[in-house]
């Protein structure tokens, strides 16, 4: 059964504690802008999926509630940085197998200033949900004190120099494009534009990744509408309707550990998984799209999906960036809202605003920072743990 987005809507992302606001003022922000969008009442939504990560339970009803109180089940959901992503594909799920017409994902997150913990509780290690990618860091590379996810992508960039030849300058130059295309977004964290030498001389937060490569916790909402085909029709919702064509999430396999690597143990494998899966199911592939939204929590990640994605032969994604073939005018436009890097990064929030921003481009609603002409969208959330969402999305 045929889903479609019709309605999105968030927050601008903010520096944690910048703004004197609940994270259910965000999601009632967030929430009422996507059913505006979409024409919709809240009364006609079904379900509501909610991801989150650093709230207790049921924190998605408390939100929800701030939207109506029609009784509607509500679904709290965490999957690390994949959770708003997570949310969105329980939603389709939910209208693609004919359960319902209507259904509404969530994602919101109120964050601490400073830099992420090795796992939501920021706790011990030995416990911690992600102990095993980083036993698989610290047998390669030792465990040091800077920020634990900072760290495992950062060896991951080491790695990734030393096999492929890629230079710093090539990492740095994913993240002179981001913060450049946020420039021209009105909802990110970060406005500022750098040069590439500023990229590179910024405080070091582990070798290689400088500060500016680096994505910030961040305060934000977002949301999405998800409805059938028979709902588009009854509604006169053809004008925003915006396809989900094909969608997958993978998890970790033995891939992810057995090489030692911290590259795979970031998820360059579960990343190409899915991407596979959502281009045999759609039948499309990376060259039939124009604009993407991809996960850069690191600067490293962003090359490291190039080549998950299929955009580049292993190990040439240094070389794509730095060519100038995924920014405008070039093959693809990669995170034209100016990614998690500058952007921001609310954990529950982030894939649905990337799925916002996806909806916007093939609207031809994206203001200064189009993508002319873009017909054809993807999106890629991960979250270390592990999770890897790719959605494909389309407008006729």
């Amino acid at each position: 059964m045929k889903t479609y987005l019709v309605g999105v809507g968030m927050t601008r992302f903010e520096k944690p504690e910048s703004r004197d606001w609940q994270y259910w003022d965000m999601v009632r922000e967030a929430g009422r802008a996507a059913l505006d969008d979409a024409r919709t009442a809240f009364d006609a939504v079904e379900q509501v999926t909610v991801g989150y990560c650093f709230q207790p339970s049921t924190a998605g009803q408390r939100a929800a509630y701030e939207l109506g109180l029609t009784g509607v089940p509500v679904y709290n959901v965490n999957n690390n940085c994949a959770t708003g992503s997570t949310a969105l594909m329980m939603a389709r799920q939910f209208v693609a197998g004919g359960l319902n017409d209507c259904v509404l994902a969530l994602g919101f997150e109120k964050m601490k200033r400073g830099s992420l913990g090795g796992g939501a509780d920021g706790g011990d290690f030995k416990t911690s949900p992600v102990a095993r990618h980083y036993g698989i860091m610290a047998a390669g590379h030792g465990f040091e004190m800077s920020p634990p996810t900072a760290q495992i992508f950062g060896n991951a960039a080491r790695e990734h120099m030393d096999r492929y030849g890629t230079t710093a300058a090539q990492l740095a130059a994913v993240a002179e494009k981001n913060h450049r295309h946020s420039a021209d977004n009105p909802n990110a964290q970060f406005r500022d534009v750098y040069a590439l030498e500023d990229v590179l001389a910024a405080k070091e937060i582990h070798r290689p990744l400088t500060r500016l490569q680096c994505s910030p916790t961040s305060d934000g909402a977002a949301a999405a509408l998800v409805v059938s085909e028979r709902f588009v029709a009854e509604h006169g919702l053809r004008d925003r309707a915006v396809e989900i064509v094909a969608q997958s999430m993978t998890t970790d396999t033995e891939e992810s550990f057995a090489s030692g690597s911290c590259i795979d143990a970031v998820g360059r494998p579960m990343s190409a998984a899915a991407a596979r899966q959502v281009y045999e199911s759609s039948g499309l592939g990376i060259e039939d799209v124009d604009v993407i939204e991809l996960h850069d929590c690191f600067s490293i990640n962003e090359l490291l999906t190039y080549e998950a994605l299929g955009m580049c032969a292993e190990g040439a994604s240094g070389k794509l960036v730095e060519s100038g073939a995924t920014t405008h005018g070039g093959r693809w436009v990669v995170n034209p809202s100016g990614g998690l890097i500058s952007k921001g990064h609310p954990l529950g929030a982030t894939g649905l605003a990337q799925a916002a921003e996806l909806v916007w481009q093939l609207r031809g609603e994206a203001g200064a920072r189009q993508v002319p002409g873009a017909r054809t969208g993807l999106a890629h959330n991960i979250g270390l743990g592990g999770a890897a969402v790719v959605t494909l999305l389309r407008r006729d």
